[in-house]
């Protein structure tokens, strides 16, 4: 199954994708690490993917992210978890349900007054 691979951040060592089956449906999100010879890579997949498809995807991911970013490279590591998506945090966000349970931006740095 051909995959699409969205990137949603990038540093000079490190990329992260976000991964969409044929239909558009977000099935993974994958962190890329690399090394002067190894790329770590953890790949976090919708619960009900099988191993023939985890592998599948494995082989994707190398192809087209890692081959084309490090063609030299000597191991390709891929830690892989199953699960599903709770949410998205930020520490920026403004909607929280229970404000009386937030530290203060003092606390929250290990500063108390």
């Amino acid at each position: 199954m051909p995959y699409r691979f969205e990137r949603d951040a990038r540093t000079p060592y490190s990329e992260v994708y976000v991964i969409e089956n044929e239909e558009g449906d977000e099935v993974g999100r994958i962190d890329l690490h690399f090394t002067s010879s190894i790329v770590y890579a953890t790949l976090c997949v919708v619960d009900d993917t099988d191993e023939d498809d985890v592998q599948e995807l494995i082989d994707e991911i190398d192809e087209r992210l890692v081959l084309t970013a490090d063609p030299y490279r000597e191991d390709f590591v891929v830690t892989v978890w199953t699960g599903r998506e709770t949410g998205v945090y930020s520490e920026d966000d403004e909607e929280v349900e229970d404000e009386e349970e937030l530290l203060t931006d003092e606390e929250q740095n290990g500063h108390r007054g």
